[in-house]
């Protein structure tokens, strides 16, 4: 296996990063929710007004993952965290610790930014993951449901 390597996203990436979104909403069985394209990446991880980050993992050169993160705040520890909203490495990559080194990487800028938290959300019937995660040492947070407000909903909401 080849070496892996990460390295921060640019707007050049924009067309493989949707493509690697597409490969895992595929894989989540949800293809038909992403509703984004090229030009809504490149907006949204690296225009003036971004607030995601990107990285990408390649091993000789090919890529083959990426994780989205961005920052978040913890009111009970004072202090920034950063939430991971997605991690994924191709299918025929999974196993040659790319997906440990994106999560590590990750996890290392936590740390170096005193971060009090690094989190993300799993599915639950993505038992792979699952064990992944755990086998990192992280830890379910089963006394918390995710609620989301979305699409005409969040509109009607917001309208009062």
């Amino acid at each position: 296996m080849a070496a892996v390597t990460i390295r921060v996203a640019t707007a050049d990436d924009a067309a493989l990063i949707l493509r690697l979104i597409r490969e895992l909403a595929i894989y989540e069985k949800a293809e038909s929710s992403v509703q984004t394209d090229e030009a809504g990446i490149r907006a949204s991880l690296f225009g003036p007004e971004a607030k995601a980050h990107a990285l990408i993992c390649e091993a000789d050169g090919v890529a083959i993952g990426y994780a989205v993160y961005f920052y978040n705040y913890s009111t009970w520890l004072g202090r920034n965290g950063i939430y991971l909203e997605d991690l994924y490495v191709s299918p025929e990559r999974r196993g040659s610790g790319a997906g440990k080194a994106l999560l590590q990487h990750i996890a290392r800028i936590a740390v170096a930014e005193g971060c009090g938290r690094f989190e993300w959300s799993v599915l639950d019937w993505n038992e792979p993951a699952i064990q992944f995660y755990q086998a990192a040492g992280a830890k379910p947070q089963s006394e918390w449901t995710v609620y989301r407000m979305e699409g005409e909903a969040l509109r009607t909401f917001a309208e009062g």
